[in-house]
């Protein structure tokens, strides 16, 4: 048997019976055979409590010193989860992000993988040990520093050192059977998958699904690693996330799932000239200060004024930054005024196989239309259709969305163990 990467989130790890619990499932998997990499998150609320906590000492914290504090948690369970493997009769050494070899950029809270150099890894896994590595972290190719990877960037750890070491598969643990048609705290009839290609897995996570990181599901599509999510609490069978080229020759569904996101704002950009090149001006203030844009809309300019409107969505944690960097081009470019609207969600249909289905779009909208749900912006990819809407209205429309294309189960299937779906 080959290597086997498990990831383990914090809900799984919340408190010493959970560690004792996932100290037996990795002991059972090494058992079998296998060379078992465990990626383990800080034990449940961990990571939200140093934050608090350095926000209690001030208010700015220093990045650098702030992901000093927080890569804590990952080293606490990681150290709990290696004696709980030893109290097992098996030996298992720890390692911090740094000591495993993830080697990132610089940008601390939010640093990217630039490499892994999983040398004392392989050591450890050939002297016959289970390794258990600190996900969420790593070290700066630049300044040494050590970094963080941004909320919940444990299931990229996973991957990326899954690819790294050749493994056979990633496991990702949490509290929840696997990734379900809709998230089942809001539609308890919500089915569970049992494969979901890589294609639409990417979509799922980038349009709000919590169950995987987006940046995890790009790692397993640029290495071909196949991905298993399951849960840490039962032993059934999860879904397997598979590469896109497999995944295209079996037969599709047509719709793999409905996504939501709670975390978007949307900015108008009031009376632009439609003249060439005011819209790149605004957008290059925007990526001027790193503003990530998902929807944008411009208007038809109106023959009377020749001015238009444009409105696009950002994450609502960027709205303050991106109104900042608008509001100082507003006399070069002569827009008249800024709207901004925080009270906003993102509803997506994602399916592969609505390549070759027409009628897809129309059954959408009839079904928001339905629910009396107002559309405000749209935006379509090749397997994905993606609306914003009130967020007061966000359950409605997926509801809605579920039942129109007949996704709803039979009964309950989605259990949620340890609160939280992580």
């Amino acid at each position: 048997m080959g290597i086997v990467v498990q990831k383990y989130g914090g809900s799984s790890v919340a408190d010493a019976t959970g560690i004792k619990r996932v100290a037996q499932r990795i002991v059972a998997t090494r058992k079998a055979g296998n060379d078992v990499v465990v990626v383990v998150s800080a034990m449940g609320d961990t990571t939200d409590e140093l934050r608090d906590l350095a926000e209690q000492v001030t208010p700015l914290p220093p990045p650098r010193e702030l992901d000093m504090l927080l890569t804590a948690g990952e080293r606490i369970s990681m150290a709990l989860l290696a004696m709980a493997i030893a109290q097992l009769g098996h030996r298992a050494q720890s390692f911090t992000g740094s000591q495993a070899g993830v080697i990132t950029d610089s940008a601390h809270g939010r640093a990217k993988i630039i490499d892994i150099t999983p040398g004392r890894i392989e050591n450890a896994i050939r002297a016959g040990a289970i390794a258990i590595v600190a996900g969420f972290q790593g070290v700066s190719q630049d300044t040494k520093d050590v970094t963080t990877l941004g909320r919940g960037a444990s299931d990229t750890t996973a991957v990326a050192l899954a690819a790294a070491l050749g493994a056979e598969v990633c496991e990702i643990y949490s509290d929840v059977d696997g990734v379900f048609t809709a998230d089942p705290r809001i539609v308890p009839t919500a089915r569970k998958l049992h494969r979901v290609s890589t294609e639409e897995m990417l979509e799922m996570a980038a349009c709000g699904a919590k169950i995987l990181h987006l940046r995890c599901v790009e790692y397993a599509r640029r290495y071909d690693m196949p991905v298993h999510v399951r849960s840490s609490f039962s032993q059934k069978e999860g879904t397997w996330i598979i590469p896109t080229a497999e995944g295209e020759e079996m037969e599709q569904a047509i719709i793999a799932g409905v996504a939501h996101d709670r975390s978007e704002a949307k900015i108008t950009v009031v009376g632009v000239p439609d003249k060439v090149g005011e819209a790149a001006r605004i957008f290059e203030a925007l990526a001027a200060a790193e503003v990530n844009l998902d929807m944008v809309v411009q208007n038809v300019s109106a023959a009377a004024t020749g001015l238009t409107d444009i409105s696009f969505t950002l994450p609502r944690e960027d709205g303050q930054t991106a109104m900042g960097a608008l509001a100082r081009i507003r006399d070069e470019v002569g827009y008249d005024k800024l709207l901004y609207d925080d009270q906003i969600g993102k509803v997506s249909l994602v399916g592969a196989g609505m390549r070759s289905h027409p009628g897809i779009t129309a059954r959408f909208f009839a079904g928001l239309a339905s629910a009396g749900v107002n559309i405000e912006m749209i935006s379509t990819s090749e397997i994905r259709i993606s609306v914003i809407v009130d967020e007061a209205q966000i359950n409605d429309a997926v509801q809605a969305t579920h039942t129109a294309f007949e996704l709803d189960a039979s009964e309950v299937e989605a259990v949620v163990y340890g609160g939280t779906g992580r």
